[in-house]
């Protein structure tokens, strides 16, 4: 029985073997100065997931063209919060995953839904869709809004205090818009899913052992067939590293969607401006 013992010291002793000779020179054979520790920071993290509680505050203005009217005809510019009574500002929940692969390359996951409902007495006829809405009548609208993106940085820039990255970001975004007048049996039912790419621009700064700022943006033009449009995305945080593993912050992001498209299932505009606070915390190692 005295065989496993001496298997598992022969087997002990080769895994140590690589380790005691990377801790020698190869060529004297002198042990080498222990190796250096980076400070746990945003730089050094391999993986972090992030859960932030967002407050942001909504500037919606939209309209919703007819589909089968003639040449010309447009739906009724509206703002949904002043006309259609929709929440100017909500609590939501906000979920970032983020993923190192070797010490340069990052993927960054993001996930962002808003779902709003309101309901308002018409001032004017509206114009939505297909149908026309009469002033005086109640209408009730439901504007939902999904966003997933992913986006990939490769850091040109990387030391123990700085990080700068850029590279790819694939962006997907749903907008769904219901619009009715139940007084009068009148429903329009619009949305829109519309994949694209973004140049984002990624800053990390390790102001010290505890403190770290981080800073990202992703910006996209468009110009293509029926659809055309500008899309940004910025976010800015300060960091406080409790333990090594654990982070609390506080942050500010900005989200500003100007499309316009022909046709499709969403014919009309979209401006919309996400913008507020957050304070959120994060697992990482």
């Amino acid at each position: 029985m005295r065989i496993l013992p001496m298997l598992a010291a022969l087997l002990l002793g080769s895994l140590a073997m690589p380790v005691l000779a990377a801790d020698r020179d190869p060529y004297s054979g002198a042990p080498l100065p222990p190796a250096k520790h980076e400070p746990a920071s945003p730089i050094t993290d391999h993986f972090y997931i992030r859960a932030a509680f967002f407050a942001p505050k909504f500037d919606t203005n939209f309209r919703v063209d007819p589909s089968n009217a003639p040449a010309g005809t447009t739906g009724t510019p509206l703002n949904a919060e002043n006309d259609l009574g929709l929440d100017h500002r909500q609590h939501k929940e906000r979920v970032e995953f983020m993923f190192r692969m070797r010490e340069r390359n990052k993927v960054r996951v993001d996930y962002y839904e808003a779902k709003r409902n309101g309901s308002q007495v018409l001032a004017n006829d509206v114009i939505f869709g297909n149908e026309t809405f009469p002033a005086g009548q109640t209408a009730v609208t439901q504007f939902d809004l999904q966003q997933f993106d992913m986006t990939y940085t490769y850091s040109f820039i990387r030391n123990n205090r700085f990080e700068v990255g850029t590279g790819l970001a694939a962006y997907f975004l749903q907008v769904d818009v219901i619009g009715q007048v139940p007084a009068q049996n009148l429903r329009q039912e619009v949305s829109a899913a519309t994949p694209f790419p973004a140049l984002p621009l990624d800053l990390t700064w390790r102001v010290s052992s505890r403190w770290a700022a981080t800073a990202r943006a992703a910006f996209l033009k468009i110009n293509h067939h029926n659809l055309s449009g500008r899309y940004w995305d910025n976010h800015a945080d300060i960091q406080y590293r409790w333990v090594p593993n654990f982070v609390i912050g506080a942050g500010f992001s900005s989200i500003r969607t100007d499309l316009t498209r022909v046709g499709g299932s969403f014919p009309g505009v979209v401006n919309m401006t996400i913008t507020g606070p957050e304070l959120f915390l994060r697992f990482s190692y």
